[in-house]
């Protein structure tokens, strides 16, 4: 079944949000089987993965400065973890399978504690099978106020995400098959947005906190009934503010916009015939305060800047899929000619080294490549330092520098978050300190 007007889904269902600071300590956080309303209210559920009765799981939400501390309770019948996306973590609770921490089997637990350093839009999703469990809705947000929060009317999470699904709601159990590995990976039959409200009024000001949770999909959006700015990518607010013209996240990444409401916000998949909706949030009365302010950027995140010059000049060269030509990897793709994780890391690093790593897509498809632990600069045409990020999408044939600062100590993994080309062979990993 091919995505069609139709399958696009307009349904959204609301996050259960764990209000900032009111965790138990610790909160356990609980994987197991849950139903889902996938399809429209009244359609059919589909049996998935969840984290405490539900999928998305809740919506951890904290201020920068908390710390977090919760138990991870595994009861889906398998092994699992959970990677925290994006956070500046300490590297023994970055959540990764045999490279940081134990798999956590069926019927374990693990403690996380670790601290928040930034602000900003994150989540939380399993890193064991995670082209399957994903899929099947281990994921959730993590969302961490400033310390001094722009002022809006509402704050709304937008998960964005699709599913391979029957129109009868259950799940099409094709997982890991060559195909999807080879290509573009498990791209749903459904989709739609899931936003944390339902409701606004005109000239509410909000911020949406985009976030593409998909296993695979790029998903281009449109976003009608509101005028306002990006102010932060992948959770690191923007040197100045910018306007919202074509939107473009990869699995993984995220976008926050503050912005003024005019009409029913609503989202969009643009195609070469009309939109598909995906979903959208009603308009219910007026706001009789409407705000005129400018909107201002956020406070700048704490980062490290590089140093002039790097003390080193990198090629990854991304490989291998269908169409893709040899390589020499010993799996579907590679990088640089090895396929998955070795023994020794594929580069060490200085604490605080600053490093240019050119990054070539030599595929037919596109690959997202995320960085654990740290942020980076993505390199713009002209040479100067682009946005600040942990996911850069790289669309076949492309090249790309990033710049980064490695200041964070640890064994850091460095993948494609298309999650079944991460499974067959695209990742790596880097020892810092």
């Amino acid at each position: 079944m091919h995505l069609s007007r139709r399958t696009f889904l307009t349904a959204s269902a609301a996050l259960i949000a764990v209000p900032k600071r009111a965790l138990a300590a610790p909160f356990v956080l609980r994987a197991e089987p849950v139903t889902a309303q996938i399809l429209p209210p009244g359609d059919g559920t589909t049996q998935m993965l969840g984290f405490n009765g539900s999928t998305p799981g809740p919506e951890l939400r904290f201020q920068q400065g908390d710390t977090v501390d919760l138990r991870f309770e595994n009861t889906i019948g398998e092994g699992s973890a959970i990677h925290w996306h994006g956070i500046r973590i300490d590297n023994a609770m970055d959540g990764v399978p045999y490279l940081t921490q134990p798999l956590v089997e069926d019927g374990k637990g693990f403690d996380y504690r670790f601290a928040l350093p930034d602000a900003g839009t994150y989540w939380y999703h399993s890193h064991n099978r995670s082209w399957e469990q994903v899929a099947r809705g281990l994921y959730g947000p993590l969302i961490v106020e400033e310390r001094n929060p722009p002022e809006v009317d509402h704050d709304i999470t937008v998960m964005v995400d699709d599913w391979r699904i029957e129109r009868s709601g259950e799940v099409i159990k094709d997982f890991g098959n060559r195909h999807d590995f080879s290509h573009a990976g498990r791209l749903g039959t459904f989709a739609k947005v899931i936003p944390s409200v339902r409701t606004v009024r005109r000239g509410d000001r909000v911020r949406l906190r985009l976030i593409n949770v998909a296993t695979a999909r790029v998903f281009p959006l449109e976003i009608s009934g509101i005028a306002g700015k990006i102010v932060a990518l992948d959770g690191m607010s923007l040197a100045e503010t910018q306007e919202i013209q074509a939107i473009m996240l990869a699995p993984a990444q995220r976008m926050d916009i503050i912005a003024d409401v005019s009409d029913m916000i609503k989202f969009a998949f643009p195609t070469r015939q009309e939109p598909y909706e995906m979903g959208e949030i009603a308009v219910e009365g007026e706001n009789p305060n409407p705000r005129g302010d400018d909107i201002a950027n956020l406070p700048n995140a704490r980062i490290a800047r590089p140093a002039a010059e790097p003390t080193k000049l990198l090629n990854l060269t991304l490989q291998g899929g269908a169409m893709g030509g040899q390589h020499e990897g010993d799996d579907i793709w590679s990088l640089n000619g090895v396929s998955g994780l070795q023994d020794a890391p594929w580069q060490r690093f200085a604490l605080g080294e600053t490093v240019r790593i050119r990054i070539t897509n030599d595929t037919a498809f596109p690959h997202g490549i995320h960085l654990h632990g740290h942020h980076f600069h993505e390199v713009a045409p002209d040479g100067s330092l682009g946005p600040f990020r942990d996911t850069t999408l790289l669309h076949r044939q492309q090249t790309r520098d990033i710049i980064c600062v490695f200041d964070n100590p640890g064994r850091w993994l460095l993948h494609c978050h298309m999650l079944g080309h991460q499974a067959r062979g695209m990742k790596t990993w880097v020892k810092v300190g």
